[in-house]
C-alpha cells in the first residue's frame, strides 16, 4: 500500500535529486567525504587545503588576467604577492598534490593525510574555476585560463612537467629547510618561491605548464572540451599526474641522500648520505 502511494512521486524526487547533484562540480561530494575519514582526524588539513587552493587560484591566476594585462612586471609582482597571501591566509597548506606526495615520500605526512590533503586540493580546484568564471562574467573581466598541451607534443610535455616539478620541490626544500632569512624568513622565502614558480613557468612551457596535477585536471573539468567531465585520455594523467608525482618522489629521494635525516616514506633508510652526521644532528636539534 505504501509503495503504491509513493510510486507516483518517485520520478519527481529523482528529478529533484538529479538537479540538486548537478549544482555540484563532479567529484566534489567525494572530495568532502574523503575529508571525513578516520573520524575527521585530518579535517582541519582538508579545510586548509580546500580554502588555500581557492585562494591560490584566485590570487595567482588573476595576475596577467585581471591585473597587469599589459605590463609583465606588474603581472609578475601580483603573482608573487598572490603566492604569499594565499599561503598566509590559507594557513600554510600544500595546494599541490605533487608537493603532498613529495612530503609523504619524505615521511612528513602519512598516507591517509596525503589522501585527505589531495582530496581537499581537488575540491578547492573544482570550486575555484567555475566561481572565478562567474566573477569574471559578472564584472566583465578577462576569464582565467588553465594548463593545456598538444597531444603531438606529449613527450616534451611529460618531460618538462617532470623537470619543472623536480626543481620546484628542491626550491621548496631549500627555501623552507636550508635557508634562514631571520625575522623576515616567511615573507622572503614565499617571495622567492613565487619567483621560482614564475621562472619555471617561463622555462618549461610545453604543458601549460601546471607543475600541479590539481590545476590541470580541475581546469580540464571546467574549461576544456565538454564541461564538467573528467579527462578520458590516459595521456592527461601521465603528463599531469604521473610526471609531477614521480618528480616529487624522486626529489624526495635525492634530498634524503643529501640531508641524511629522513626516511623514505617514513620507513626506508637509504644506505648513504652526502651531509655529515654531525651536521645532520645539529640541524635536527635546531629544528
Amino acid at each position: 500500500m505504501i509503495e503504491s502511494i509513493l510510486r507516483p512521486y518517485v520520478p519527481t524526487v529523482g528529478t529533484l535529486f538529479d538537479e540538486f547533484i548537478a549544482l555540484f562540480p563532479p567529484g566534489l561530494i567525494l572530495s568532502v567525504a574523503a575529508g571525513c575519514v578516520e573520524h575527521r582526524k585530518y579535517w582541519s588539513a582538508y579545510v586548509k587545503e580546500f580554502i588555500g587552493t581557492v585562494l591560490m587560484i584566485g590570487f595567482t591566476f588573476s595576475a596577467g588576467k585581471w591585473i597587469g594585462q599589459d605590463d609583465i612586471m606588474v603581472a609578475w609582482s601580483v603573482h608573487s604577492v598572490g603566492v604569499i597571501l594565499a599561503d598566509y591566509l590559507g594557513g600554510g597548506q600544500h595546494v599541490n598534490p605533487a608537493v603532498t606526495v613529495s612530503m609523504w615520500a619524505l615521511g612528513k605526512v602519512s598516507y591517509t593525510e596525503t589522501f585527505v590533503r589531495i582530496a581537499g586540493q581537488m575540491g578547492g580546484g573544482l570550486v575555484a574555476f567555475p566561481f572565478f568564471q562567474f566573477v569574471s562574467e559578472q564584472m566583465n573581466l578577462t576569464p582565467f585560463g588553465g594548463p593545456e598541451f598538444s597531444k603531438e607534443n606529449d613527450v616534451d610535455a611529460f618531460l618538462q612537467e617532470f623537470c619543472a616539478s623536480f626543481l620546484l620541490m628542491w626550491a621548496i626544500y631549500i627555501l623552507n629547510w636550508e635557508f634562514n632569512f631571520g625575522s623576515f624568513h616567511y615573507i622572503i622565502k614565499q617571495f622567492l618561491t613565487a619567483v621560482a614558480i614564475r621562472g619555471l613557468i617561463e622555462a618549461f612551457p610545453a604543458a601549460g605548464p601546471a607543475m600541479n596535477p590539481m590545476l590541470a585536471t580541475a581546469w580540464y573539468v571546467f574549461g576544456v572540451g565538454q564541461k564538467y567531465t573528467y579527462p578520458d585520455d590516459t595521456i592527461h594523467y601521465f603528463v599531469y599526474w604521473f610526471g609531477p608525482c614521480l618528480a616529487g618522489i624522486f626529489a624526495a629521494i635525492t634530498y634524503i641522500i643529501f640531508d641524511g635525516n629522513d626516511k623514505l616514506f617514513g620507513t626506508i633508510t637509504l644506505p648513504f648520505a652526502i651531509r655529515s652526521k654531525k651536521v645532520v644532528k645539529a640541524k635536527a636539534k635546531k629544528e
